[in-house]
């Protein structure tokens, strides 16, 4: 006669033969690569021709399908790493996401391209796709100007890497603007010193301005700030300099007006002061 434990095991109970036979169903199908309702679980992806893909991706460019043509260009790389269109796609790659806004995942792709082509003949086109992806992110002047600033930088080397291909002239224009935009947010911080009578702070901004960018459209106005900062701090000789440059290279200036004004209300006229360094740049 069996035990009670012997009985157990021996004639399972019927929850316990239907779980049992449960578990042996899924592990057959899990081990048959198909899931609970026999779906395939890995799909192997269909190879498709590079060509095809290549042109597929080139129709949805066309058709400004940005998303489909990246979607597509990911595809082609993954299976065709090393095939003749692998070079145009990563640079076509720039291209599409720089034109959907997609301005920094266009510097990481550019910057991709670079390093596996560094010779190739469209470098200079992706190196100023890079610069320009960061000139369209310059913010407004009361934000953070580390974008000017990285603008600059992959322009400069285009630039001095590639001086005369067909994108250094237009580097060189926007370079201007983004200096423009730093000295703007100098200029943004200055007046906010000037305004609280900090006029030392606001001083060694507004000459940033004149020293560092002196091309930029701001110049004037730093200059006559200068003359208030000077004035206020009782640097008379300092004024009177700054206002005579300011006079020299924009007379009719309304700036240098306000300037000359501000001179003569304490009996004072501009004049330029020999082994003063200030606006070196500008004729003085």
């Amino acid at each position: 006669m069996l035990s009670r434990t012997e009985g157990i095991f021996a004639r399972p109970a019927p929850a316990v033969r239907l779980l049992a036979a449960v578990l042996l169903a899924l592990t057959l199908t899990a081990c048959s690569g198909f899931g609970l309702f026999g779906e395939r679980k890995i799909v192997e992806e269909e190879i498709i021709p590079a060509e095809d893909l290549y042109n597929e991706a080139i129709g949805y460019i066309e058709q400004g399908r940005a998303k489909s043509a990246l979607e597509t260009f990911q595809k082609l790389e993954r299976q065709h790493p090393y095939s003749e269109y692998a070079e145009k796609t990563r640079l076509l790659t720039v291209f599409v996401q720089f034109g959907a806004g997609q301005f920094d995942e266009a510097i990481l792709a550019a910057d991709r391209y670079l390093a596996l082509y560094p010779s190739a003949q469209d470098a200079p086109y992706a190196m100023y796709m890079k610069g320009t992806s960061y000139f369209r992110q310059i913010k407004d002047l009361t934000r953070d100007q580390g974008t000017a600033q990285d603008a600059i930088s992959t322009y400069e080397r285009l630039i001095e890497n590639y001086p005369d291909s067909d994108y250094a002239q237009q580097a060189r224009e926007n370079i201007l603007i983004a200096h423009d935009q730093l000295a703007g947010k100098e200029m943004s911080v200055g007046r906010y010193y000037l305004g609280n009578r900090q006029y030392t702070a606001a001083l060694n901004r507004f000459k940033v301005v004149v020293e560092d960018y002196e091309t930029s459209t701001h110049v004037e106005e730093a200059l006559e700030r200068l003359v208030e900062c000077y004035l206020a701090l009782g640097l008379v000789r300092e004024a009177q300099h700054a206002a005579a440059i300011l006079g020299h290279n924009y007379p009719s200036s309304q700036w240098y007006q306000d300037a000359y004004t501000l001179l003569q209300s304490q009996g004072l006229a501009p004049q330029a002061q020999d082994g003063n360094a200030l606006g070196s740049t500008l004729s003085g």
